[in-house]
């Protein structure tokens, strides 16, 4: 063959459809192959090259592409330089979104908590051996021997020892040995804090479960004979062996706590224990045999006291398993917000509450919800007490709903109208407008009145168990950072806290352990508690301080 004919044939060859093909087909895996090594500032090129439809184009765009190109200039980054040499990093695969808040910032009442590693169970369980293994691991390894501090053990008349309300120094320096003001938080500078740990006290024992506990408890475990010696002949507290046993008569019940509740009910229907109020709160409490019986009518019950010449009768209650907690009507506000209770309680409490113009019950009438209750049983042998408490409830806008005998019961108005409707100068007189009634942390008391919300809000929830799962209106008015999607957050909260708990369930078998006494150190929005109080009534198990 001529070499013209070997051209002619050439050419015939490459105008050929085959060819442009194969030659197409070429291209477009060279450009892929380009861009997955190469920015994608090369994918233009390719593109441009890829339309061209003459042949010389495509024989053009191939030899372009095959043969050397030159390097480019040397860049002053090595970074530029590194990423050229390593090869391209592995494909993402995206998981699901894990927390409350999207992308976006949007709070999601719809989200996953992740999963949790079940392998790990025995691990998490042992907690505290496995993080001494791993620093004798991490020590042995860079060959460093570590000491570790331990604390002494503080004498055992220290077993009862609470450093706010124990701080003789300060109290003593203060000249509070005649006030009731040195029942109060006196909490000791800095640097002058116990620094040993308080024991057990002597022969102390795993506490008796609920609800036997409810009845008896161990005496070595709250070893007050002052308590014992003082209220014995008033049957609602006996030692009887080694334990300390509660009949439940006495004189602030007579015929029982049972029965006294009972008493309460049928005077005013409308308390509506468990349903109406769930939220209370007992003054003066003794061993909290009020609140024990006032749980099994679905009663949330915080019990507190003065731990004063009586011993701790909170540690009492609480190895009773009841809710409680030091504290007293003094100089300070309590450490609890406006409208915390349904309903609150005092049976014999020895509380003047008509002193320093009645600025004890205007703390009570702070804390109390709009619409709530207060049960009062007094002295039989303090009359003009009574006549002037009848006065001074009256003047604060409270109903006497109910009085029988010994024991009676107020309201408080739903709204500010009454308040507002009094002759000019009545006293107390209402607080000023810029008191805050939800700041207590060392908050003086006022002989003032706390105005209700304009709005309503702390009135009108709903019945329990329906106000466990519905943001309540003033949840709006609380400060905090959220402004607009606060019910969101509270749901989201709630969801939260019902995933984590079931998780707790099943991997530390929560269910075994006879939980009675909880405290959750950082509330929020009571998640925790609405989901752990389900969940352990479901197993007969019932968890109440939170």
């Amino acid at each position: 063959m001529k070499p013209a004919d070997i051209v002619t044939a050439s050419v015939d060859i490459v105008k050929g459809p085959n060819f442009v093909k194969i030659a197409a087909l070429s291209l477009l895996s060279l450009s892929l192959i380009a861009l997955f090594y190469h920015p994608p500032s090369f994918i233009p090129s390719v593109v441009s090259s890829a339309s061209s439809s003459a042949v010389g184009d495509v024989t053009t765009s191939i030899s372009s592409s095959i043969s050397p190109q030159p390097s480019p200039p040397p860049t002053t980054t090595s970074s530029s330089n590194s990423s050229q040499r390593q090869p391209p990093p592995p494909w993402l695969t995206v998981g699901p979104r894990i927390g409350i808040v999207d992308e976006t910032g949007a709070m999601a009442v719809d989200f996953d908590t992740g999963e949790f590693d079940s392998s790990a169970v025995e691990e998490l369980r042992n907690l505290s051996d496995w993080r001494d293994e791993e620093k004798k691991e991490e020590n042995v390894a860079i060959g460093v021997r570590l000491k570790y501090k331990k604390y002494k053990m503080c004498e055992e008349t220290k077993s009862d020892y609470i450093p706010c309300l124990d701080n003789v120094e300060e109290i003593t320096r203060l000249n509070l040995s005649g006030s009731v003001e040195r029942f109060e938080r006196h909490c000791p500078e800095e640097g002058k804090g116990l620094n040993c740990l308080v024991p057990m006290p002597k022969g102390y024992k795993r506490s008796i479960p609920w609800p036997r506990s409810r009845d008896e408890v161990l005496f070595n475990n709250v070893p007050h004979t002052r308590l014992v010696e003082d209220k014995d002949g008033q049957n609602w507290k006996k030692k009887k062996g080694d334990k300390l046993i509660f009949p439940g008569g006495g004189s602030q019940f007579i015929h029982g706590p049972d029965e006294y509740l009972n008493q309460i009910s049928q005077m005013v229907p409308d308390i509506a224990f468990g349903q109406r109020t769930r939220v209370a709160l007992d003054i003066d409490c003794g061993v909290a045999s009020f609140a024990a019986f006032l749980l099994q009518r679905n009663v949330n019950t915080l019990s507190i006291a003065p731990k004063d010449a009586h011993e701790n009768q909170i540690q009492v209650a609480l190895e009773r398993g009841v809710p409680a907690m030091a504290a007293v009507f003094a100089s300070r506000r309590l450490l609890y917000p406006s409208q915390a209770f349904d309903l609150i309680h005092c049976s014999r409490c020895r509380i003047d509450w008509i002193r320093d113009d009645g600025i004890l019950l205007l703390e009570t009438n702070r804390m109390l919800r709009a619409g709530g209750y207060f049960v009062y049983k007094r002295e039989a042998n303090l009359q003009e007490q009574w006549r002037e408490m009848q006065d001074l409830t009256s003047r604060i806008c409270w109903e006497l709903v109910k009085k029988e005998g010994d024991i009676a019961v107020w309201q408080k108005p739903l709204n500010n109208s009454c308040y507002l409707n009094r002759d000019a100068g009545a006293q107390p007189p209402l607080c000023n407008s810029s008191d805050a009634p939800d700041n207590v942390w060392y908050v003086s008391l006022r002989a003032c009145i706390t105005l209700l919300p304009e709005n309503g809000y702390g009135a009108n929830v709903t019945t329990w168990p329906m106000r466990l799962h519905y943001p309540p209106d003033r949840l709006q008015s609380t400060i905090m950072d959220a402004s607009i999607s606060r019910k969101e957050l509270f749901k989201a909260e709630s969801k939260y806290w019902n995933e984590i708990i079931e998780s707790y369930v099943n991997a530390f078998r929560w269910k075994e352990m006879n939980f009675r006494n909880v405290m959750d150190m950082r509330a929020g929005f009571g998640g925790y508690h609405s989901r752990i109080t389900f969940e352990f009534y479901i197993y007969n198990v019932t968890i109440d301080f939170i």
